[in-house]
């Protein structure tokens, strides 16, 4: 990689000493392809590649197949992710055994929120965020379609959540970083990078560090993270932490065999992804205790404070239509849901986080939560695309038409397409390969796409080899 900035290569070459050349090698090779699935949707049923050794889902691919056109991809199947920053699993496995309030504070566009809903104890509560709004959007997109009911998105500040003193158990912070370790990934990223670029964002981190730690329980875990290689990104904002907050770093266990490098400063627990002794990318990661006993009390006490209602409704509540029956059974467990008719959207809540809604949803700028049921419409409920992509969805209750790989195509472009003649009139689910994608409205001659349009395929070409990947609905 000859164009990389020379004042990069000095800072580098310092830092990596002998094993500079090597590491400068690695960045010219070609970036391995790696997916996570869906634990919750899919199951192997085949070999879907060489498994991640630090992720229990994580798989390399033998070539980068066409993704984007490729049906499961859509559906929440799988996730395109590069292979360190699966390392999230490996650390929630170790050191979170019950449910937890958890947030991802950056979080677009998703991958280690995914991650983290699926590695957390069922029951945990994911809130994911993300400050900027176009990749808020992206991120509420993702989320959507991983598919779980427990799962809120917002689009905040760090400071925002000091608002919420004590509230969650454990907060990952993969923070705004100079994205070195994205080289070989985005030639942009090294048109974008210099020195006082590195200071900017280490100045950066620690104000977003700092905005945030009194949302964290004591005794709770900050999982800090940059795909970076500096050490005033890495080591010296853990040394931060630990000499501001008095943050303890913990170790997590680890193969010699996956080449995980330790932190380049004795003095700090952290665990290194280089790109010339880990398969993947560059990432830099360190596991953090907040000093102090658990204490309830405290998030309590914040909950106990949440009226009846959450937010407001700009309509009153009296003026909002019932919410059919019939929407409320498309969940295979409606019992276990508050259902919440918001400006004639309808939303399922968990009910064992009800008043974490209300909370959640007066202090923060919220883009979805739960399961989105339907939108009303005059008399009509118009299923949401949420609803068809939810882990929760009874689909043995909704009629269900099961299209062909270019059926699928069409409709993610959002193009007409015409069911059979058997197909009932009204809302029929879409899938392939048992994979809901979303809802169509069949009207007998045509049916109308009903996905949504800010997601839809733009590129009319279908490449010839589309991803197939040797996984199934579970």
């Amino acid at each position: 990689m000859t164009n990389l900035p020379q004042s990069f290569i000095d800072r580098t070459s310092h830092l990596l000493g002998d094993d500079y050349s090597r590491f400068a090698l690695a960045l010219e090779s070609e970036l391995p392809a790696s997916i996570r699935l869906n634990p919750a949707k899919s199951i192997p049923t085949g070999e879907v590649g060489e498994t991640v050794g630090w992720a229990t889902q994580g798989y390399y691919l033998p070539s980068r197949p066409s993704f984007t056109f490729d049906p499961l991809f859509h559906a929440g199947a799988y996730y395109v992710q590069e292979a360190a920053s699966m390392f999230l699993n490996r650390v929630i496995n170790q050191y979170i055994h019950t449910p937890v309030r958890y947030l991802d504070l950056c979080a677009a566009p998703g991958g280690k929120s995914t991650d983290a809903i699926a590695s957390l104890p069922a029951g945990s509560l994911v809130v994911s965020n993300e400050v900027v709004p176009n990749r808020a959007y992206i991120l509420a997109e993702n989320i959507i379609k991983w598919g779980s009911p427990y799962s809120i998105v917002s689009r905040n500040e760090a400071a925002d959540f000091a608002r919420l003193e004590a509230y969650f158990d454990v907060i990952a912070a993969d923070v705004p970083c100079s994205g070195e370790g994205m080289f070989r990934k985005d030639p942009d990223a090294i048109a974008e990078w210099s020195p006082a670029g590195v200071t900017r964002c280490a100045e950066r981190q620690r104000q977003i560090l700092t905005d945030v730690w009194d949302a964290l329980r004591p005794g709770g875990l900050l999982i800090y993270s940059t795909c970076t290689y500096n050490l005033e990104e890495n080591e010296e904002m853990v040394l931060f932490l630990m000499k501001q907050f008095g943050a303890t770093p913990l170790a997590v266990d680890t193969d010699p065999a996956w080449g995980i490098a330790p932190a380049f400063l004795p003095e700090v627990t952290a665990y290194r992804f280089m790109p010339h002794l880990t398969r993947g990318e560059g990432l830099f990661m360190a596991v953090l205790q907040k000093p102090g006993e658990p204490d309830e009390s405290r998030r309590e006490r914040l909950l106990s404070t949440v009226a009846t209602s959450g937010k407001r409704n700009k309509k009153n509540a009296s003026a909002q239509p019932a919410i059919p029956r019939e929407w409320q059974q498309a969940l295979a467990n409606p019992d276990g849901y508050t259902f919440v008719n918001d400006n004639d959207t309808v939303t399922a809540i968990p009910h064992n986080y009800e008043a974490d809604y209300k909370l959640l949803s007066r202090h923060l700028d919220l883009l979805h939560a739960g399961i989105t049921i339907a939108t009303a419409k005059g008399k009509d409920f118009i299923p949401h695309v949420a609803l068809a992509l939810s882990t929760a969805l009874a689909s043995d209750k909704t009629p269900r038409f099961e299209a062909d790989l270019p059926t699928a195509l069409a409709y993610l472009r959002r193009e007409s397409i015409v069911l059979p003649p058997d197909q009932p009139r009204g809302y029929v689910l879409i899938a392939y390969r048992q994979f809901p994608l979303g809802w169509v409205k069949n009207l007998g001659n045509r049916a109308n796409n009903l996905y949504p349009q800010e997601w839809r395929i733009r590129s009319g070409h279908t490449p010839d080899t589309p991803a197939e990947l040797s996984i199934a609905h579970l």
